[in-house]
């Protein structure tokens, strides 16, 4: 990332976010969306590059959804992220809300949406740094289609997702359909999301999104 986020920014993530709670009841966080075209064509800014899928690249099938059970922790092996979830609402303004500044090591999963594992797009959201050092999410942008995320489940399941998109959107082309709504229907998804592009003095915010996509590939207990 080029500048750190500032506390002033009010903890929230890019106003895009904002938009899928204009369209929850719509959309209903990916429960009932099928056919939504994977991937999000958008001109980027910053110093990450959209990744995509290469061709050569061979995914796992799906696994069959799980039921309900809340996200304890979000493993992402390559990365050596280990963080604990905390449920998250929604902000005065309307935009999803992130663990605070000083919670910079959790993830925000969105509580009102879909339980990870579960049949659907869950979310989940991290900041990328702060105004003194990386947080959580900071180099979520070098995954690759393939790589393993896991969410520790308080069913005691582990959920094992594995990537298959990973975008940086500029925000002005921020599609919440696209982001948030299921790839494919039936299947159990993941999005992770957070900040990307570089940082805006004047706005004191980032210009673009980092957004990550998973679906269900294996369970464990």
């Amino acid at each position: 990332m080029a500048e750190h986020e500032r506390p002033a920014y009010g903890g929230r993530l890019l106003m895009g976010v904002a938009w899928v709670v204009l369209l929850l009841g719509l959309w209903l966080w990916g429960r009932e969306i099928s056919d939504v075209q994977q991937g999000i064509s958008a001109p980027v800014s910053g110093d990450v590059a959209a990744v995509g899928r290469p061709p050569e690249v061979e995914l796992p099938p799906a696994a069959r959804p799980l039921g309900d059970a809340l996200p304890q922790r979000l493993d992402i092996p390559g990365l050596e992220v280990q963080a604990p979830v905390v449920a998250r609402g929604l902000d005065p303004q309307g935009a999803i809300d992130p663990p605070p500044y000083d919670q910079a090591g959790a993830v925000g999963w969105y509580a009102a949406g879909v339980k990870p594992g579960a049949a659907g797009a869950a979310l989940m959201v991290g900041h990328a740094d702060t105004e003194t050092r990386p947080a959580v999410f900071h180099r979520i942008s070098a995954l690759k289609p393939g790589a393993t995320v896991r969410v520790l489940r308080d069913d005691g399941r582990l959920a094992e997702f594995t990537v298959d998109d990973v975008q940086v959107v500029a925000r002005d082309r921020f599609d919440a359909r696209q982001a948030y709504g299921a790839h494919r229907s039936g299947r159990a998804e993941l999005r992770l999301i957070t900040c990307g592009g570089t940082f805006d003095r004047a706005t004191r915010s980032y210009t673009a999104n980092v957004i990550v996509s998973a679906y269900l590939t294996g369970t464990g207990l």
